[in-house]
């Protein structure tokens, strides 16, 4: 079942490429939103991750906190979130617990690949509620930021 608009937000607890826990109550009084992209050094990943760091201050305006959340191991993670320059934390679903509570799994990859995290984009508000939820079944494609942003404009 897909997560819905105005469902509590699944709750998580993961790595970020520091080797620190991230547990998603942390964030209560915050709005989030969660970036799950498939692979790190890939181009549309590259490309999906440098928007969000440039157009940081857009997140930061809204009071939301960004999270790039993969399968990442946090090893990897941490040398693409350094040779990327990314301003926020990169989290390592390595187990896929989270990327298959918030539906935003494949199956089957390229490569024969499986269990590799869908593009996907979730706004959780102040109080853990689910305000946008888009998960995208092409990896070539990238979230509607611009509906993301105007959804947390709106938190505000």
């Amino acid at each position: 079942m897909a997560i819905e608009i105005g469902q509590q937000a699944p709750e998580f607890t993961l790595y970020d490429s520091e080797k620190n826990k991230v547990s998603l109550a942390d964030y209560k009084g915050k709005n989030v939103l969660l970036l799950f992209f498939p692979q790190s050094f890939t181009g549309v990943c590259t490309a999906e991750l440098c928007s969000t760091r440039d157009n940081i201050a857009t997140y930061n305006a809204a009071n939301a906190q960004v999270f790039g959340i993969s399968v990442d191991s946090v090893f990897t993670l941490g040398k693409f979130k350094a040779e990327q320059n990314l301003n926020f934390p990169l989290l390592s679903d390595f187990n896929k617990e989270v990327s298959t509570a918030y539906e935003s799994i494949y199956t089957d990859w390229i490569l024969e690949m499986k269990g590799v995290s869908k593009r996907s984009a979730f706004v959780i508000d102040k109080e853990g509620i689910v305000r946008y939820a888009e998960v995208l079944e092409s990896a070539g494609d990238q979230p509607n930021f611009t509906a993301i942003q105007e959804i947390l404009a709106g938190l505000n």
